[in-house]
């Protein structure tokens, strides 16, 4: 009999687990596979060479410094020195947009680009009230639930509520932009593992937006010094340290509760020499609400929300020269470098992917980790200039790799890569660097990839459809699970979600954990 069961040894189920340890309570942690963190690790992908890479999930900017505090977590992030860079082709010419260098430079720029100073100014007016929602809205999600209209108010200005909340992101871009590539620049905060066009009712890219510009209240989104496997193994630590038991090569087979919480739950578990179950008063699943429903022996939600990205990790001999010889490779690379994402880019590759077609000019975005944080190389890699690269392709729904996943990732790696290519002073193959057989240090993971190797449903990075950071019956957005005081709570007094399919779940932020932590609490 333990207090708690925990479900699942992601980072949020550690989060939960190292609360709830140190509020004195036993605590055992279930993990199906041989380690802890899943989309949050570091591993060694390329054999025989000492690159230890954030293989999923590879920027940090929702976990609150609250939770680092709190747990007395070893593990720090860098600010990148450059937020983004653009390349484009004008007048015949290659250049870009360079964004966050300084502001004198981020002006001339836009200026350079644009003409005039017309769009840096939208910029920043546009991006002024982004931060005033930011400061407004990133505090409540350690907080109890807020109600819409309590959010609404808090916010207090309802132009900006507009914007974000109840008009699709498009009209706002459109509203305060002209140039094309500036809109997309913009709009791809909205894309980030979701297939949706910048006008689509459902507002979905609105809420990926949000969660993508709140994080910390300024929306920075910085580099896990130690790479992503840092955070889950201090986390991992702290919950030890507080006395919690963690398991790993127990995969979860089912839980049994009375439905009322007035007698404990059972969770029945399968190691490799056989099954076994353990009592708890409370059971947090740090998995998806689909299969938190499974587990409970119900029916299977509605279809997974699918999963619309490309993940690929390559590690270099050498930055590639660009074509763009005003900018430096370190400072291009060094933020978000962004590919074919011109608004009318992003728009075609959405419409093709939606009609079951690869984009013909499939947009990314890349940013090299070693840059900022050199630590997870080795010495010699170090010294010999290697560097990594981290690939984020957009409107690549899981759809499109049903028939052949192999395959299909194989034509889309070539032409994500031509594209960036395109913006080269050399191939970025020539750059690679080859592992200890001889084969290039490069991988790619699409939607089908994350299912079978993470169990993510439908490749989702989010586990479900992005919510609200709101509590709104009539939004449909919180569903059977993940709702209540803390937007945790299940139908099931003693079973709360504690995943990424939580209300304000979603990227590595640790809130679910600790939501879950204090409902378990009663707080």
């Amino acid at each position: 009999m333990y207090d708690d069961v925990i479900v699942g040894g992601g980072h949020n189920g550690l989060v939960a687990a190292a609360y709830l340890a140190r509020a004195g309570r036993s605590v055992l942690v279930l993990e199906r596979l041989g380690h802890t963190g899943g989309a949050a690790v570091s591993t060694r992908p390329f054999a025989g060479v000492d690159a230890r890479l954030s293989r999923y999930s590879y920027l940090v900017s929702l976990l609150p410094a609250k939770i680092v505090r709190d747990l007395g977590l070893d593990f720090a992030v860098r600010r990148r020195a450059v937020s983004s860079y653009t390349p484009a082709e004008r007048g015949g010419r290659p250049g870009g947009l360079l964004v966050g260098a300084d502001e004198g430079r981020t002006r001339e720029s836009f200026a350079r680009l644009t003409g005039s100073e017309r769009e840096y100014d939208s910029w920043r007016a546009f991006y002024g009230t982004v931060r005033q929602v930011a400061g407004k809205v990133f505090p409540t999600l350690t907080e109890p639930l807020p109600t819409r209209a309590q959010l609404r108010d808090r916010i207090g200005d309802e132009e900006a509520w507009r914007m974000l909340f109840e008009e699709p992101l498009g009209r706002a871009v459109e509203e305060h932009f002209a140039d094309d590539l500036v809109r997309g620049v913009v709009l791809t905060d909205g894309l980030i593992g979701t297939f949706a066009d910048a006008h689509a009712p459902s507002l979905a890219q609105n809420r990926c937006f949000l969660y993508h510009v709140i994080g910390g209240g300024t929306g920075d989104w910085d580099v896990p010094v130690g790479g992503m496997g840092a955070l889950t193994d201090a986390l991992a630590g702290a919950a030890r340290a507080a006395g919690a038991h963690i398991a790993t090569g127990h995969e979860v087979l089912r839980i049994d509760t009375d439905g009322t919480g007035t007698e404990p739950a059972e969770v029945v578990f399968r190691t490799a020499t056989g099954e076994g179950r353990v009592a708890a008063r409370t059971v947090l699943v740090n998995a998806s609400p689909r299969a938190l429903a499974e587990l409970l022996g119900q029916e299977p939600l509605s279809p997974p929300a699918e999963g619309a990205q490309l993940k690929v990790n390559m590690l270099l001999r050498r930055l590639p020269r660009l074509r763009d010889t005003s900018v430096d490779p370190r400072e291009a690379f060094g933020g978000t470098f962004h590919i074919a994402e011109g608004y009318a880019e992003l728009a075609r590759a959405h419409a093709e992917a939606a009609a079951g077609e690869l984009p013909s000019v499939p947009p990314s975005e890349i940013y090299c980790h070693s840059l900022t944080d050199p630590t997870i190389l080795g010495p010699e890699l170090v010294e010999q200039g290697y560097q990594t690269l981290t690939l984020f392709g957009l409107h690549t729904p899981a759809r499109l790799f049903e028939k052949d996943n192999q395959g299909t990732r194989e034509v889309l790696l070539t032409a994500t890569l031509a594209q960036l290519d395109a913006h080269l002073a050399e191939p970025i193959t020539d750059c690679l660097a080859f592992d200890a057989d001889g084969r290039p240090c490069i991988e790619a993971k699409t939607p089908l990839d994350l299912e079978r190797e993470l169990r993510l449903p439908g490749g989702n990075i989010f586990h479900r459809e992005l919510s609200w950071p709101y509590r709104d019956a009539d939004a449909g957005d919180a569903g059977a699970f993940g709702t209540g005081r803390w937007g945790v709570e299940t139908p099931y007094p003693n079973v709360l979600l504690c995943g990424a399919g939580a209300v304000r779940g979603g990227g590595v932020s640790g809130v679910p954990g600790h939501n879950a932590a204090m409902a378990a609490l009663g707080r």
